[in-house]
């Protein structure tokens, strides 16, 4: 999975497709990620003790990391990621422009 916590990513595919957010957590033995302003959904509560009246809380849910791509503000498109060796360092570049994201 070469998206990350922090990344910029735009959705590719669904219900959300063209969306831009910020990958908020990864899973990635799940190949899922959780991005800011995509895929809000709406879970039921029961009442607690805490909460005496139930209610309908709006979260966002994880959507699979092969419908999102890594987001290139500089060509303002979709992007691949390769990586290269600078200062012995091992680091992600974007394919389109070259910017680095690490």
């Amino acid at each position: 999975m070469r998206v990350k916590k922090g990344d910029k990513v735009i959705v590719i595919a669904g219900a959300d497709k063209g969306k831009v957010g910020v990958v908020q957590k990864a899973f990635p033995k799940l190949n899922r990620v959780v991005v800011d302003g995509v895929n809000l959904v709406k879970k039921h509560q029961k009442p607690r003790q805490n909460n005496a009246e139930g209610s309908i809380v709006e979260m966002y849910a994880p959507i699979d990391a092969s419908n999102v791509a890594i987001y290139d503000a500089k060509a303002k498109k979709a992007t691949r990621v390769s990586y290269q060796i600078i200062d012995g360092k091992k680091v992600r570049v974007t394919k389109k422009s070259g910017t680095k994201l690490d």
